[in-house]
């Protein structure tokens, strides 16, 4: 069951950092924030320093100080464990707690984030520091909530320092018992790369040509994120015992973390980061591209996780650091646009980053609302804005529910493993942006689900289309489910590279597309990477309502019918397949399944959307045309 937060209205917050500033500035600061309809603020999440100045001397006086004058001004808080940001006196009397890069080179004091979760030491140091904080704020009448850390595996999501490869073999241990099943798990008879001791065995180290096995690379991230989520486990579990009447959170989404298993299993609600100018930074090949609108992906992904959460940091000014990244200033008004993007998508507590703008340190060029100068701008009058809007409206929409009829789906396998895999990794990426950006433009609503073990029929069943592009990784009870969403009347679409692999990364012995062969009534008899002297072939649509030049991008399958039922919709028109079948339609039950050989161009989709009708409920409700 998915966990949601709890709001009775909107709720509008924002980041402080007191540790900052004098403390001359806070009572005016706190006066501010309400006369803007602030009612939350989070802090302390780079405090350990504060917290702890030398080893084993706690002081949180500082941070108690704060709390009893927000408290003054009626604001509650959040506050976050400080792990992200070991002190200097941590990791220079204990660097083993510090992370490696691949080659085992130390990542060193001076950013954030540059610690190991497997370290005992570092666990044993954040246990206490985590007690000893929860001890001294539990019963502090501001405090309504905890978040775990800051952005785990933000910064690098790959782990190689010693007790990271230490903790890896237990891990494996764990996961298959022996050394013969680890062999027969990751294929290693090939290249005579057979285990015979457990302390042969590492996370991926550098190798001839930078390729690693890539059943040892997939089962990694597996262990990356169960590793991530164990160290995540020991400040839930302080928590809950010391704390049961505060809820717990923490702030993705991020690679190589299950935050679905993670919200699951340690959290109340999921929370987010939401800068949508990342996806401005990028020079991207699209004619038309979503620009900040392409963050409502990223967000529909958090509504699969909590369907109502918290924005932990909104973006609310121009972005960058010293070094890198470099954000424009957002346009009158998208301050705001963007706030109702988070909003409408599902989230019910809303924490712009940051108050002030920090005038030290690597991010002086991150704007928070407010200037280094302090004086009025027009960010803060935006924000200011909002909150007004959200006392007016917060009530009537804090807890409504995002409603959707189509969802692109995915899961943690096959997007781990297409990492390393540039046969259908790359093919992933391209058909989700297609559809995805293809619903944005008709303005048709959307959502992102993850497939897991836990997904039941009736989580698929909501949906009249589901889109599950490219799922390499295919078990035979994955396709059981999905017949039976068709069967009940749903409309169900693949692409290339379909249930070739089971869940270490072999490839079947079976004609593909393996286990749903049967289901799309079709095998491929041929096929070919669109690479070098293969262009992608063009397509000629056989049906009369679909119309479309498109070619058959990324890669080509040559299809075969099994089944008399199906129906050819579409077939290769150039190349030494041309005339052979390309996209195809089997009716089966109440449903159909669609096969498409290839990767999801936009009119690829256009035409399939056309052909299925549909329309955005902006459309359906007014007449006025949801296509742009």
């Amino acid at each position: 069951m998915s966990k949601s937060i709890r709001m009775d209205e909107l709720g509008l917050g924002v980041c402080y950092y007191p540790e900052h500033w004098p403390e001359s500035l806070w009572e005016d600061d706190f006066r501010r924030m309400r006369e803007m309809n602030i009612k939350v603020i989070r802090m302390a999440e780079f405090a350990w320093a504060i917290f702890e100045p030398e080893e084993g001397r706690f002081d949180f006086s500082f941070f108690h100080r704060v709390m009893d004058l927000a408290h003054r001004y009626g604001l509650k808080v959040i506050l976050g464990t400080p792990t992200a940001t070991p002190p200097a006196w941590l990791t220079h009397k204990y660097p083993e707690v510090l992370n490696a890069n691949l080659e085992g080179v130390l990542y060193r004091h001076g950013m954030r984030r540059h610690y190991n979760y497997s370290s005992p030491k570092y666990r044993e140091l954040s246990e206490r520091i985590v007690r000893n904080m929860v001890e001294a704020y539990k019963d502090h009448p501001a405090v309504i909530g905890w978040q775990i850390d800051n952005e785990l595996n933000c910064e690098t999501n790959v782990f190689y320092a010693e007790a990271d490869h230490a903790a890896f073999r237990e891990w494996l241990k764990n996961r298959y018992g022996s050394l013969d099943n680890l062999n027969q798990a990751w294929g290693t008879v090939f290249w005579s790369q057979t285990y015979t001791d457990w302390e042969q065995v590492h996370l991926t180290r550098p190798t001839v040509s930078h390729s690693p096995n890539p059943h040892l690379a997939l089962d990694e991230k597996r262990f990356i994120s169960a590793n991530t989520i164990s160290f995540a486990k020991l400040q839930a579990d302080i928590i809950r015992q010391l704390a049961p009447h505060h809820w717990v959170t923490t702030n993705g989404t991020f690679g190589h973390l299950d935050s679905h298993e993670l919200t699951d299993e340690l959290l109340d609600f999921f929370s987010y980061d939401s800068y949508p100018q990342f996806s401005t930074i990028f020079p991207g090949e699209d004619e038309n591209p979503l620009k900040d609108r392409a963050w409502s992906m990223n967000l529909s992904n958090v509504r699969s996780i909590s369907p109502n959460f918290c924005v932990m940091e909104q973006q609310s000014g121009p972005g960058g650091w010293v070094n890198r990244i470099g954000m424009a200033s957002p346009r009158p008004g998208q301050i705001r646009l963007w706030s109702y993007q988070s909003v409408l998508h599902g989230s019910d507590l809303l924490v712009y980053f940051r108050w002030r703008t920090a005038t030290v340190g690597t991010e002086i060029y991150w704007h928070g609302i407010n200037d280094y100068h302090n004086q009025p701008n027009r960010r803060l009058q935006e924000v200011a804005q909002v909150g007004e809007e959200f006392a007016k409206i917060g009530t009537a929409i804090a807890g409504t529910s995002y409603r959707a009829d189509v969802a692109i789906l995915q899961d943690y396998d096959n997007i781990w493993d297409g990492e390393l895999d540039q046969w259908h990794g790359p093919l992933q990426r391209q058909s989700m942006r297609s559809w995805y950006k293809r619903l944005q433009y008709r303005h048709i609503p959307a959502d992102l689900v993850t497939l897991r073990p836990a997904t039941a029929l009736e989580d698929l069943t909501r949906y009249k289309v589901i889109v599950y592009p490219h799922p390499a990784i295919m078990t035979d009870e994955t396709a059981e489910r999905l017949t039976e969403y068709v069967k009940q009347g749903g409309k169900l679409f693949f692409g290339a590279r379909t249930g070739y692999k089971n869940p270490s990364g072999h490839c079947y012995m079976r004609p593909f597309p393996g286990p749903v062969a049967e289901l799309c009534g079709i095998t491929v008899e041929d096929f070919t990477l669109i690479k070098g002297t293969v262009p992608p072939s063009e397509l000629r649509w056989l049906c009369s309502g679909l119309a479309s030049e498109a070619k058959a991008a990324g890669f080509n399958e040559i299809l075969h019918i099994e089944n008399p039922e199906v129906e050819i919709v579409a077939e290769y028109a150039s190349e030494y397949y041309a005339g052979k079948p390309a996209l195809t339609r089997r009716a089966v039950g109440k449903g159909e399944v669609w096969y498409y050989g290839a990767a999801y161009s936009e009119p690829v989709v256009d035409a399939l959307m056309d052909e299925l009708g549909l329309q955005s409920p902006v459309r359906r409700l007014t007449g006025c045309a949801g296509r742009s």
